[in-house]
């Protein structure tokens, strides 16, 4: 997909770059109406003003002010309370970054170990 992000020179959208990256699901799969309307409601979004250049300021207007500003968006319109930055990090940056951390951990140590990864032979099915 495409990523945005803002910074001092305004939004931007990449198609590479950005593999390295957590993804962070954000919309219940059974939500499809809201996953049509997402890349538009994206869009639309970056292009307003509050999101200009000049108005960037690396403490208080960047760009996780950014994602959390169209995530509140969002819910409002579905009639839901917007997220602090608190709650935003409580309970969607925190459990990824966390999960990430422990497979980056996992990956180091099998990466310097002598380890050799065997599938499981695919077991019976009881009858």
């Amino acid at each position: 997909g495409v990523v945005y992000n803002y910074d001092q020179e305004g939004v931007h959208r990449a198609g590479s770059g950005w593999e390295q990256c957590i993804c962070i699901p954000l919309v219940q799969p059974d939500m499809w109406e809201l996953l049509q309307q997402w890349d538009d409601l994206l869009e639309e979004f970056s292009l307003e003003e509050a999101w200009l250049p000049h108005r960037y300021e690396e403490q208080q207007h960047n760009c996780y002010t950014f994602a959390l500003a169209f995530v509140n968006r969002v819910r409002q319109g579905r009639g839901r309370e917007p997220l602090s930055k608190a709650q935003f990090t409580e309970r969607f940056l925190i459990p990824h970054t966390r999960e990430a951390s422990r497979y980056l951990t996992l990956h180091q140590e099998l990466a310097h170990s002598d380890f050799y990864i065997v599938p499981l032979p695919e077991q019976e099915k009881d009858s």
